[in-house]
């Protein structure tokens, strides 16, 4: 008895097992797709970009060995296409920040791109969402896979932000764009802090106008802005980028001159650099100065040479501090060699072995002022990783 009940028993599972195959192999038959063909259309028009720089490094501070580890510098998931033939959109959310929504445009900091982008004539074109600002320069042109480390000045902007954008496509060679944004993407006593005498704005707005040119076809191109930012009443900031890039068979040569000036500390090196015990605020009246070059050297269509130098200054120009004897307060010498290599030509990806050097030198005011006594110091980073924005549709 007790066997039938168990063969029984059996014989249930087994039938309920085989339903369960069955259904579940119907599934694709009777059920529709989630996409329909009219759909699965569009994917044509659609790009799924995972950009990637993975890498293993090792860490120094004055030539001595801090650690080493394996890290995501860079990865950022990208989609973007046509969801009609004049309306485009771009999305790209960066894992590596924050998630926390921002104070101004209500969006995660790590969204880098939310926008779309409506072509309204042959040379006209508008944008609405957040998108880069784009104040100009090569270095922040590139993909940002392809920076191991930022300038000072493009390090610590606000690089993307909400707003609107006209474009206008004069010719062939030349273009020309002015984009409407918020200055910021926190509140004013979120990054300045209370400010004696100074309010914050009522429209922290930012003006965005520039310049991208071709010459000699192609071989010379320029990258061209001016900024105006509204970050107090009264108080703004103003930044000019000129970036240039000549290219040839073999050669890729960038450099841009970069000047941010800035009423209020907006960069924030030298406010974070001064103790809160002398001022525990933004300070005002700053400016930071960039010269940025690149140059890559193609061996061969699988091996490439790069060196990236780049020098920053800050300044602090206010007569707050009555102990203040010149207005340099910091300079950073960069350097990073690399080599890439390219193991498959029809994958844009690339293995790369290189160095971060850094050298922090403070001026003497800086140095010798009671309560600053800053010291110079240096970091190195020695890195062997992979690079690639990976299509994955």
């Amino acid at each position: 008895m007790k066997i039938k009940t168990l063969l029984i028993a059996i014989l249930l599972v087994l039938t309920g097992s085989l339903f369960a195959q069955r259904r579940q192999g119907d599934s694709t038959i009777t059920y529709k797709t989630t996409l329909s063909p009219e759909k699965q259309s569009l994917l044509d028009n659609v790009d799924v970009i995972a950009n990637t720089q993975l890498n293993f490094r090792s860490d120094y501070t004055d030539g001595e060995f801090e650690g080493a580890k394996f890290t995501f510098e860079q990865f950022r998931m990208e989609i973007k296409g046509y969801v009609h033939e004049n309306v485009f959109f771009r999305f790209r959310h960066r894992y590596t920040s924050t998630f926390e929504p921002q104070s101004i445009d209500k969006i995660i900091k790590g969204v880098d791109f939310a926008y779309l982008r409506f072509d309204i004539a042959d040379k006209w074109q508008l944008f609405f969402g957040k998108m880069y600002a784009d104040w100009g320069g090569i270095e922040f042109d590139l993909n940002p896979i392809d920076i191991y480390v930022y300038s000072d000045i493009i390090e610590m902007a606000d690089n993307f932000l909400t707003g609107a954008e006209i474009w206008y496509q004069s010719s062939e060679n030349h273009g020309f764009g002015f984009q409407i944004l918020d200055s910021r993407t926190a509140t004013f006593d979120e990054l300045y802090g209370d400010v004696p005498g100074i309010e914050a704005a009522k429209i922290p707005l930012a003006g965005v106008l520039n310049w991208r040119g071709n010459f000699w076809n192609g071989k010379f191109s320029t990258l061209w802005s001016y900024s105006l930012f509204s970050e107090a009443d009264g108080i703004g900031k103003q930044y000019i980028a000129l970036g240039n890039l000549f290219q040839s068979d073999n050669w890729y040569v960038a450099y841009d001159f970069k000047i941010s000036m800035e009423g209020l500390d907006r960069t924030g090196i030298v406010s974070s650099e001064i103790p809160d015990e002398l001022y525990p605020h933004a300070v005002e009246n700053t400016r930071y100065i960039s010269h940025w070059t690149r140059i890559t050297y193609k061996l061969s269509q699988k091996w490439r040479l790069s060196l990236d130098a780049f020098v920053d200054y800050a300044y602090w120009t206010d007569d707050l501090d009555p102990l203040q004897t010149e207005d340099k307060f910091r300079t950073v010498y960069s350097f990073i060699p690399t080599v890439e290599f390219y193991p498959w030509d029809n994958l844009n990806l690339k293995f790369f072995a290189g160095y971060v050097g850094r050298n922090f030198v403070y001026s003497d005011y800086a140095k010798n002022r009671p309560g600053l006594e800053m010291k110079d110091y240096s970091t190195g980073k020695l890195m062997i990783g992979i690079i690639s924005p990976l299509h994955i549709l």
